[in-house]
């Protein structure tokens, strides 16, 4: 099939688009909507930034070329990052379709999937729940916390409240990694390019960390001496085997190491009866307020909630570039 055909069809399959429908750019979940079909462009409106962008009939004959020319089809970490609403919007024509998983768009025989968003409810008017999430109650705390104390000035806060207000931050902490690690990973399987991907907050990118371990010791020390590097060279003392030592001799510790001390402060326990009893007013208070006091804490919650939803929310956006047959 040609290209003038296929565009055709593609400018038909917009024509037929609700006016309210949403599409998804792959990967980064950009969402932004078709406004305007002419014959050598598409109008779209991204609305995170409110910005309209022309989508030109030449870069997706481009596209189109590289999808039908290749294998497998066309891997997406190929396109710069401004390029994304182009698969998005090839995605509706019934011959291609994009696959998240393998990063790429392919075109196919059968049925397809497209980029369309399920539901046409913005992200402020579907229905709110509480996570279920212990980072979601220690940060419910915490706010609660931060609100009656004043924080600015810590050496005139009472001991108990700054213990308290040490116990929950540790608690947000370690729980709130728990849930970044969490979001890395699904974000891992989703990047298959090392370009960063913006969200209203900042960028993130998928970057390679390069572990060393070394081999066996006789490995080592073998290879080594075939290089004709004297084995004594990288001998040295092995901190476990000093330690051995000490449990099984009467030298002491200050024998072998140079010891200098710090303080610092630790969390010890934490009272989970209390947290949730604190929790619970907090949501009774909610619950019994009426009038203005309930709207006031209503928006409170919401607004936390809110700050919640927008650690975890990521976007991007990038000129679709047609590489010159001198490129590579």
């Amino acid at each position: 099939m040609s290209f003038r055909t296929s565009w055709h069809t593609l400018l038909e399959e917009l024509e037929d688009l609700p006016t309210e429908a949403t599409l998804l750019t792959p990967v980064s979940h950009k969402r932004f909507r078709v406004t305007d079909v002419q014959e050598h462009r598409v109008i779209i409106d991204v609305e995170e930034t409110g910005e309209t962008r022309p989508l030109q009939r030449e870069q997706f004959e481009s596209l189109y070329r590289r999808v039908t020319d290749e294998s497998g089809g066309f891997e997406l970490d190929r396109l710069p990052p401004d390029a994304a609403p182009y698969p998005a919007v090839l995605s509706l024509h019934p011959g291609f379709e994009i696959d998240e998983e393998a990063g790429s768009i392919v075109e196919q025989d059968g049925p397809t999937t497209t980029q369309l968003a399920s539901g046409d409810n913005s992200p402020d008017e579907t229905e709110r729940t509480e996570p279920d999430l212990d980072v979601y109650a220690d940060a419910l705390l915490l706010v609660d916390a931060l609100e009656r104390h004043t924080v600015t000035a810590l050496e005139e806060m009472e001991t108990d409240a700054l213990v308290n207000l040490y116990t929950l931050l540790s608690d947000v902490q370690r729980n709130a990694n728990a849930v970044r690690q969490d979001v890395a990973d699904v974000l891992l399987a989703r990047f298959h390019h090392d370009q960063p991907v913006s969200g209203s907050f900042g960028s993130v990118q998928r970057t390679t960390r390069r572990n060393r371990s070394l081999k066996d010791d006789e490995k080592v020390l073998e290879t080594l001496e075939e290089a004709g590097i004297d084995r004594e060279r990288v001998l040295g003392v092995d901190r476990d085997k000093v330690d051995a030592i000490l449990d099984v001799t009467e030298l002491s510790e200050s024998d072998m190491y140079d010891i200098a001390e710090s303080e610092y402060i630790r969390k010890a326990e934490v009272d989970e009866e209390h947290k949730e009893t604190r929790l619970q007013g907090l949501k009774d208070q909610l619950a019994a307020a009426d009038g203005d006091e309930a709207e006031e804490l209503r928006e409170e919650i919401e607004e936390l909630e809110s700050r919640i939803d927008e650690l975890t929310e990521f976007s991007s956006g990038t000129t679709f570039h047609t590489r010159t047959e001198g490129e590579s």
